[in-house]
């Protein structure tokens, strides 16, 4: 699963643009084979006051974590074509705003990961097909 926490100032995006931006990186990860469900995004709304980047308070600056858990990548190369790929996808939420993006993507060991208890399954294999398929876990 990716997650994603989008961490901007109140009023950045309306309720269009999230859907929009959630929907892209859903389809992001699908092109790699993952299940729509695996995606998932949260938008966290902070006000100006509580948003500081080198000790001043912004109204102009998105910060994301990313943590893959379905996937990694151990070639340095693959994690720079990848990283500079999301940031293009996030251009038009946050550069072409004219607003500062900062973000990361953490890879965590799949076998601490668990859906609807359930630890996904191998990847390639044809339960994850059938999760794909079902757009849902279902036991395998």
């Amino acid at each position: 699963m990716p997650l994603w926490h989008i961490y901007h100032p109140a009023n950045t995006y309306t309720a269009s643009d999230k859907e929009r931006l959630a929907k892209e990186i859903t389809a992001y990860y699908v092109r790699f084979g993952l299940p729509e469900f695996y995606a998932v995004v949260l938008y966290h709304e902070i006000p100006s006051d509580s948003f500081y980047v080198g000790g001043r308070a912004t109204g102009a600056s998105v910060r994301i974590t990313v943590d893959h858990l379905a996937r990694t990548l151990e070639d340095p190369e693959m994690r720079k074509r990848m990283t500079q790929g999301l940031d293009a996808m996030l251009a038009p939420y946050t550069h072409d705003r004219g607003l500062h993006l900062e973000f990361n993507v953490t890879e965590v060991p799949r076998d601490t990961w668990m859906i609807a208890g359930l630890f996904p399954p191998p990847i390639g294999s044809a339960a994850e097909h059938a999760w794909a398929e079902e757009n849902r876990p279902i036991p395998y």
